[in-house]
């Protein structure tokens, strides 16, 4: 079970949570909704104990706590296989006492009777902790996110950031259990990788809550929506679509009365103003001001603020706008690319696609100049002004810093308005953008980092997952602006919105190489 009881919490004089209150008992799958920075990943925190509220109380009841973080938090220099085991600390002692028994009774220490009888007790436990399947279990999931044969041995520094939040994912999966919290669990995947997961859940029968911007994903899963904003937290019966419906009906009966209300007081108001003066109906007027007084508002609905930028291209290039010949690289022994050669002309929007791991960040890589390949050449027109965004920007973001001040660290020449001008597009108004990184959900973060990249000058677009971490309205206009953009665009993405609404040209990256698949429309 997981639970809140008048959960309060407030960061500085801003208050983020007051009065929650919320049952998830076992079986129920919710989705936890709501605008980014209104308080979701703060929620999961105080209910896994990372946080502590100001005020209620917040936790879980009945077994162990699953809890998928927006950061992967893997001991790198341990393999894949090795961090998953940390998922069964019990089994994994009993694992290692095994062990140490079995040292002891081969060099002939200790009384042997007494460690035999020992060795039959672990062993006993170690089946009870269902020990011997938990390798199999290992490898059915590790099947279904992805990973191929042979990955249980690397170790995982080795991995992408993308493929370790798919790691941190895992261990959450293999130990199913009692009660989970998952935050943003489909933003690394692609979509067969998300439609393995939402099968996987479906049939769970832990108390799971679940943040996400995946309607079509909570649609799959979700048997309970919670809808987090202004503070507070409202629950809807079923999945996303049918909360979707139930709110907008809500709102539409919100704003009939509203709208019967202000008609009703402006009667009243109307016979207030034409006898207010009349000594004959004083007592009348002096009563139905005292009804309006009385009368508690119903509110309009409010539409919810909407980040507002254009992508203006800075310059013309030449027609040539990047050449990638014969390109090919390796970590270490593992060849991602081979022979690779693109050839990207100005104003063409190319559309990279291919499961994780297949080499398209790395491409991206090479072509920002942020990697320098193992054979072959990449070549610039000399007039192209090429812009990054790395599916991770956020990350590198310093979490001591203001947000004006991360945005200032690319900007230093430009006045302070014009930051904040272009900040406030991002929804960080007024005192927000004192407001230091370390306390921004993981959606104002993207904002920062998209705010970041796109008060640079460019003309060439290089995106890796841009879409990443951004709620629907955000998405929503970053693609309107792709698809607004007079530059060149190259974009690793398995968003649709991108492929197939942005897209000129889409290339496939698998097995080390860069074939066209279509050409969607001319540039």
């Amino acid at each position: 079970m997981l639970y809140a009881e008048n959960l309060a919490k407030s960061f500085g004089p801003t208050d983020l949570l007051t009065g929650i209150d919320f049952i998830i008992g076992g079986g129920e799958h919710a989705g936890l909704v709501g605008p980014n920075g209104g308080g979701k990943s703060t929620l999961l925190k105080l209910i896994a104990g990372d946080l502590k509220p100001d005020s209620g109380e917040a936790g879980y009841r009945g077994g162990a706590l699953g809890y998928l973080r927006q950061e992967a938090g893997l001991q790198d220099e341990n393999t894949l296989l090795e961090e998953l085991w940390l998922a069964f600390p019990e089994a994994r002692a009993i694992e290692h006492r095994l062990e140490a028994v079995a040292h002891k009774i081969e060099s002939g220490e200790g009384d042997l009777d007494a460690l035999i009888d020992e060795q039959a007790r672990l062993f006993e436990q170690f089946d009870a902790h269902d020990g011997y399947r938990i390798e199999a279990r290992i490898g059915r999931v590790l099947d279904g996110l992805g990973f191929e044969p042979g990955d249980d041995q690397k170790r995982c520094g080795e991995f992408s950031g993308g493929w370790q939040m798919r790691i941190a994912l895992a261990k959450v999966l293999v130990r199913r259990p009692e009660n989970v919290l998952l935050d943003e669990p489909t933003n690394h995947l692609d979509a067969k990788t998300r439609a393995w997961l939402a099968d996987e859940l479906q049939d769970w029968t832990s108390s799971i809550l679940i943040v996400t911007h995946d309607g079509e994903f909570l649609d799959r899963v979700a048997t309970r929506i919670l809808d987090l904003r202004d503070r507070t937290i409202e629950s809807y019966a079923g999945n996303y679509s049918a909360y979707q419906r139930q709110k907008a009906d809500k709102l539409q009966a919100q704003d009939q009365a509203a709208a019967r209300q202000e008609r009703e007081l402006a009667r009243q108001q109307r016979f207030i103003d034409r006898f207010g003066a009349k000594a004959t109906k004083a007592t009348a007027v002096k009563s139905r001001e005292k009804a309006i007084a009385r009368v508690e508002r119903i509110d309009r609905t409010k539409k919810e603020a909407e980040v507002h930028f254009e992508l203006n291209a800075t310059g013309r290039t030449e027609r040539d706008v990047l050449m990638v010949k014969h390109l090919a690289h390796a970590y270490g022994d593992v060849p991602v690319l081979l022979d690779v050669n693109l050839h990207i002309e100005r104003g063409q929007k190319v559309a990279l696609v291919g499961p994780n791991g297949s080499g398209k960040s790395t491409l991206l890589r090479i072509a920002a100049g942020l990697l320098t390949p193992t054979e072959g050449s990449v070549e610039w027109a000399e007039r192209a002004r090429p812009g990054y965004y790395d599916q991770h920007q956020d990350e590198a973001l310093e979490a001591g810093r203001t947000v004006l001040e991360e945005v200032r660290t690319v900007a230093a020449s430009e006045p302070d308005v014009k930051l904040r001008t272009v900040l406030g597009q991002f929804l960080f108004r007024g005192d927000d953008v004192f407001k230091k990184v370390s306390m921004l959900s993981g959606g104002e973060r993207s904002r920062v980092a998209l705010a970041k990249f796109l008060i640079q000058p460019t003309n060439v677009l290089l995106l890796d997952e841009p879409t990443n971490h951004l709620d629907k309205t955000t998405r929503r206009k970053l693609i309107e602006a792709l698809q607004g953009y007079e530059g060149t665009i190259l974009c690793a993405s398995h968003d649709p919105g991108i492929v197939e609404g942005v897209a000129t040209h889409v290339y496939e990256v698998a097995d080390g190489a860069v074939r066209e698949l279509l050409q969607l429309r001319k540039a």
